[in-house]
């Protein structure tokens, strides 16, 4: 069922009256948090897709016009409203002009700022109009196609600007869904390469038997069929960038032969014995993890260790929940331009379940999703709980710890933080392959502090 209570955060640097006109807020049945600054209200608008927005403009450190620009970035249909005193009216009445709904001034009374709120809700309901910022976000953020805006994509993006420079051989690793061709594409269109070809081949979607000649080319007569000189993927990413998806499906036959190129970067064709100089940048990707299969003997070491000079690590999605927002809009906005639509919007309840999905299918499942919501809203401007999938439908619209459900008989408290404490370790220890240090340096605590931690709340595989 949608979601009908509007959720509210609200920001100021004063306890009292900020927690005052909470509790006044929650009476009238807004689901209400609180942020004390600027930085606590940003990492709450990264977590969780609020309604309504309510910032005082003075704020120390990053002031409320930064919390109101980084929401409307993440949020256009959010319902922003900002607080200032008698001598920063100027400042409101230019926060207004860059997506503010409303403003009132201190010190007020609660009924005006109830009217003010009530007022900002009910008009949006009436135009439901998508915010300005849409256009802005995919330039500020999409980098060849790889869409996000959270740390961990910005860190991605500075690892692949470094790798594009370069002309070693990559493997990217992900899960499906990921993005590695995009992830690819993005290093060969930001190399010195760029003016020559990208030349994609996916190793799982060709028959062995043909994968050789696909990759090599062949001579005329090499086999039934061959009726002409055929050249291969190699030969057309000549001073190019020849990407391989999926090579840890190769044969060990086809390994050995791919292990010459690189090294001699040299090759003949299928049932040729002319030998051809080639000068190429070799991306690999896969979703396996070849070092476990070194380990088991079904992937050649030599050749692991040819490719695997730069390894790129794409993250799932559920990493970086703070993204889905953007890339919703920027499926939308090409959806809707590839199907003559006008601009689409997403309800803040239907973002809060995309957001609470555990997606395992990744960007390319989202992507798949906002397409499905697009097609069942049947002419609407606006997509809500019920365009979605069912068992996205189902989400409770809460991403993990960022609140829950109080029955009337209560919970164990000690036993829920020591779930959210478990599954924020396991998460870090996932992100980290298992390293404690860098996994204590995710969460921002002493190693020794984790390690404690983990003997208290269980064991699990890490290492030093």
């Amino acid at each position: 069922m949608p979601d009908n209570q509007k959720h509210l955060l609200i920001v100021d640097d004063e306890g009292a009256l900020r927690s005052a006109v909470a509790e006044r807020l929650a009476d009238h049945g807004f689901s209400v948090e609180q942020a004390g600054s600027g930085e606590e209200a940003v990492q709450r608008l990264a977590d969780f897709a609020f309604d309504i927005l309510i910032t005082d403009l003075r704020l120390p450190g990053m002031n409320g016009r930064e919390v109101l620009d980084a929401a409307l970035e993440r949020y256009p249909d959010i319902i922003a409203l900002v607080i200032t005193g008698y001598g920063t009216v100027k400042d409101a009445v230019d926060a207004i002009k860059h997506g503010a709904a409303d403003f009132i001034t201190k010190p007020f009374q609660f009924d005006a700022l109830l009217h003010v709120l009530e007022s900002a809700v009910e008009q949006r309901r009436l135009k439901s109009e998508n915010a300005y910022l849409r256009s802005q976000l995919e330039e500020r953020y999409r980098i060849d196609g790889l869409v996000g805006g959270s740390r961990v994509m910005r860190d991605l993006s500075q690892l692949l600007e470094t790798v594009a420079s370069t002309s070693s051989t990559v493997l990217i690793t992900g899960e499906t869904g990921t993005g590695k061709e995009l992830a690819a594409r993005a290093i060969h269109h930001n190399s010195p390469r760029r003016s020559n070809r990208f030349v994609a081949l996916n190793c799982s979607a060709i028959p062995e038997t043909l994968l050789e000649a696909e990759l090599f080319g062949h001579a005329r007569g090499a086999f039934t069929g061959a009726v002409g000189t055929r050249q291969g993927r190699l030969e057309q990413a000549h001073k190019g960038t020849l990407f391989l998806d999926e090579v840890g499906t190769m044969s060990p036959a086809l390994q050995a032969k791919l292990l010459r190129v690189l090294q001699e970067r040299e090759f003949e064709r299928v049932g040729d014995s002319h030998t051809i100089k080639i000068d190429v940048r070799v991306i690999a990707a896969t979703h396996s993890d070849l070092a476990k299969m070194v380990a088991d003997g079904t992937f050649r070491e030599d050749l692991f260790y040819r490719l695997n000079v730069l390894p790129v690590q794409l993250p799932p999605l559920r990493d970086r929940r703070d993204d889905i927002p953007l890339l919703v809009q920027h499926f939308l906005q090409r959806l809707a331009a590839d199907n003559g639509r006008g601009a689409m919007t997403v309800s803040q309840d239907a973002m809060r379940r995309l957001m609470a999905y555990r997606w395992p299918g990744n960007v390319r499942q989202l992507e798949n999703v906002v397409e499905r919501a697009m097609a069942f809203s049947q002419g609407r401007s606006h997509i809500d709980v019920q365009d979605l999938p069912p068992e996205i439908q189902n989400q409770t619209g809460i991403v993990e710890g960022a609140d829950t459900w109080l029955p009337e008989d209560g919970i164990d408290f000690e036993s829920y933080i020591e779930r959210i404490e478990l599954s924020l370790i396991q998460r870090s220890l996932e992100r980290t392959r298992g390293n404690k240090r860098q996994a204590a340096r995710l969460l921002n605590l002493k190693r020794t502090t984790l390690i404690e931690k983990l003997k208290r709340l269980g064991p699990t595989q890490a290492t030093e």
